[in-house]
């Protein structure tokens, strides 16, 4: 079983380091790369660009796929499960470059003119005050894998684009709202309660004596009209000179530099009860941090107005704060408001990371995000589903691997062939695609970035623009204003999606249902509906580490017979999942496993044929239920073992009838799945299982019988 080993990385910790590995050469890179340097006349070339195409594709490069071994996709996996599996991938894992490639059908020149931008990006800290930090792990082969394609860390680490997502922005709004509320009130307070106010510490009472006479003469130099300035300020240098005279909106005002938090609030609290002409504000300074002010006003009229004004402006500098913090998102705006047809290659979990970084915590079912996915982005197209569905296509392929690299040589690139012959291949009409890089147009373009987000964007444009091509699409009608995803040639392919390549399953963005699917026999296998009867399957885990699948079969064989189980998929070291053949044997295994933990002192026991399965002494079973508890769960041990002890899983030894089957809908009258109590329902009825059942003894007796001889 293949080990993850995962990094933890708190983005607020880290500094410039030195580079992870060398970056592309300046002759590999013609690619438009983006950073937080040229982030604004980049994103205002791509407004343009993007309102002006047909379709645009996207790209996505993370920090890691899986969180633990057992988080991987496997082929007996429901659709909800690889949603949950989806979802804590996103949730979990970085997005550290973007690539977005508008395409643009030019008719003079009768081929597509492609704007590739690859973005690197970095969830970093941006709102001045907020004491929270992003935190994201990294998959080791996912880093190997960047690194093998000279990705630069430095350049994504100290130049990348941060971004807030649109929950984050609206949470840090109201926060302010919040913050803004509440200060009104602290001030009415205070106002009200600022006289009655005793100070007890010796300490206090004299710090705020020293300043009441500080500030006095200092008011009073201003009063009789003499000077104020630094040569007369009297007593002022009594406090080590911490005070400096200044103008602030042409109201004479004294600075406060080097006090503590204590001495500020002191010193706040003299002035709002000594002074009525005075009032104590926070400006903002040359540097990020606010500066603490005294200010001479007319009245206490004008000092209200004053403290409105300061207010106001703290507010609309803490808005612009949350609005610059937006960063990166300004694309995936972009992307949603102009209505573009989008296309991907095997996107589902590009789509996951666009809605979990950008726009909002992810749904909890897949049938929730893909109506949420559709508010934003009503059209997309994987192209990995497009070449999947027809039999042209198909037959192009030619069973070969549908990988976006493999794909864009097969459809995209004219064959190289044997010196001397012509087989006639290179022949074959293609869709011609220029490729523009600011101010440079050119044809046969290859950037030598292979694995980067903006050239993976512009290979998945161009597989996507010759499949349309051989389905028969005309791209000439495409004058400005017309839409492609409006072709009925292609509508049918639209919104439909792989949720798991390995599994063949498709969901329908439309309605979020991954039934059967109805564009072609090559795609939506949909193999573990014939394949697996998930009321047959029994989990276990905190199994002998050298066990392996042909190891439990014959274990199983020997104690229920050679047609009991179906077959035994391996999650991990030490956890498995066995199917039997008939229902009926989830609930002898469970019994009789209960049995055999009880009388594990038995020297019968020792002979049993799953003695080998259970030698542990701590082996656990549940029914597949438990599995979706365990995957529902945002924590990610290593071992599956070791999540279901940290969630309180115990196995079960009964079962559960459910009225639900694996799609959500009522089952048939004696179809029920098999489900797992909670483990507060185990506590509880923990105590009244006490009798034995008599069918349970009998199989075991006689299984051990037959053992023995």
């Amino acid at each position: 079983m293949r080990n993850t080993y995962m990094v933890r990385v708190l983005t607020r910790a880290l500094q410039p380091v030195r580079s992870l590995c060398s970056a592309p050469s300046a002759a590999d890179v013609e690619l438009k790369n983006v950073t937080k340097a040229n982030f604004e006349p980049a994103l205002a070339e791509l407004r343009r660009h993007v309102r002006e195409a047909d379709f645009v594709a996207i790209d996505l490069e993370m920090t890691g796929i899986t969180s633990a071994p057992w988080r991987e996709i496997f082929e007996f996996d429901r659709p909800d499960i690889q949603y949950l599996k989806v979802k804590d991938s996103a949730h979990k894992f970085a997005v550290v470059q973007f690539g977005v490639c508008p395409f643009r059908w030019d008719q003079h020149s009768t081929s597509f003119v492609a704007h590739p931008h690859n973005f690197y990006v970095f969830p970093r800290q941006e709102i001045a005050g907020d004491g929270s930090s992003y935190e994201f792990l990294c998959q080791t082969s996912s880093l190997e894998f960047l690194a093998k394609y000279q990705f630069d860390f430095n350049t994504c680490i100290n130049e990348g684009i941060s971004y807030l997502s649109r929950s984050q922005e609206e949470e840090a709004l109201k926060c302010l709202d919040s913050i803004h509320k509440d200060e009104i009130l602290d001030v009415s307070s205070n106002l009200r309660n600022v006289s009655d106010t005793q100070l007890v510490r010796m300490a206090d009472i004299l710090f705020a004596e020293r300043m009441k006479n500080a500030v006095g003469e200092w008011r009073a130099g201003l009063l009789q009209g003499g000077s104020w300035g630094p040569e007369s300020q009297g007593s002022l240098n009594d406090v080590n000179q911490k005070f400096q005279t200044t103008f602030f909106q042409t109201r004479p005002a004294l600075a406060v530099n080097g006090l503590t938090s204590r001495q500020l609030k002191l010193i706040k609290l003299v002035t709002e009860k000594h002074f009525s002409d005075l009032a104590y504000v926070h400006v903002a300074g040359e540097s990020s941090s606010r500066l603490p002010l005294i200010v001479y006003t007319d009245s206490a009229k004008d000092r209200d107005v004053l403290k409105g004004e300061v207010k106001a402006c703290q507010r609309k500098a803490a808005e612009i704060s949350i609005k610059s913090a937006i960063g990166f998102r300004h694309v995936i705006d972009l992307l949603s408001s102009e209505r573009k047809l989008i296309v991907g290659h095997n996107c589902f979990l590009d789509l996951a990371h666009v809605y979990s970084k950008f726009i909002g915590p992810l749904p909890s079912t897949a049938e929730e995000f893909v109506s949420a996915v559709q508010t934003y982005f009503p059209s997309i197209v994987d192209t990995k589903v497009l070449l999947n569905s027809d039999d042209v296509l198909s037959h192009i392929m030619n069973k070969s691997s549908t990988s976006l690299s493999n794909a864009f040589n097969l459809l995209c690139l004219p064959p190289v062939a044997p010196t001397g012959t012509n087989n006639g291949s290179a022949d074959i009409p293609r869709v011609k695609v220029d490729v523009q890089v600011d101010d440079q147009r050119f044809s046969n373009w290859n950037s030598g970035a292979k694995h980067e987000a903006g050239y993976d964007a512009f290979m998945t444009g161009c597989v996507f623009s010759e499949a349309c091509f051989r389905l028969g699409i005309d791209f000439n009608p495409l004058a400005p204003g017309s839409i492609l995803q409006h072709n009925e040639k292609l509508e049918k392919y639209i919104n439909y999606l792989y949720l798991s390549w390995a599994n063949g399953d498709i969901i329908d963005l439309k309605t979020g249902k991954c039934g059967p699917d109805t564009l072609g026999s090559a795609i939506g296998r949909r193999r573990w509906l014939a394949k697996f009867t998930f009321s047959n399957m029994i989990l276990l885990w905190r199994l002998p580490t050298k066990l392996k699948a042909k190891d439990i079969r014959e274990c199983f064989y020997k104690a229920f017979g050679s047609g009991s189980i179906t077959s035994v998929h391996q999650m991990d070291e030490t956890a498995a999942f066995v199917q039997f053949s008939r229902a009926e044997l989830v609930s002898d295994f469970l019994e009789l496993k209960d049995r055999l933990d009880r009388d594990n002192n038995n020297p019968m026991s020792v002979v049993h044929p799953l003695s080998r399965i259970l030698e542990t002494g701590c082996v656990r079973a549940a029914t597949y239920e438990t599995y979706k508890e365990v995957c529902l769960s945002p924590l990610s041990e290593l071992l599956f073992a070791d999540q279901a002890e940290r969630l309180g899983m115990k196995g079960e030894a009964r079962l559960v009838q459910s009225s639900v089957d694996v799609d959500g809908e009522d089952s048939h009258e004696g179809e029920g799945e098999i489900t797992m109590p909670t483990f507060r329902e185990l506590q509880q009825s923990s105590a009244s299982v006490t009798t034995r059942n008599f069918q349970t003894d009998r199989i075991m007796d006689s299984l051990c019988r037959s053992a023995a001889q």
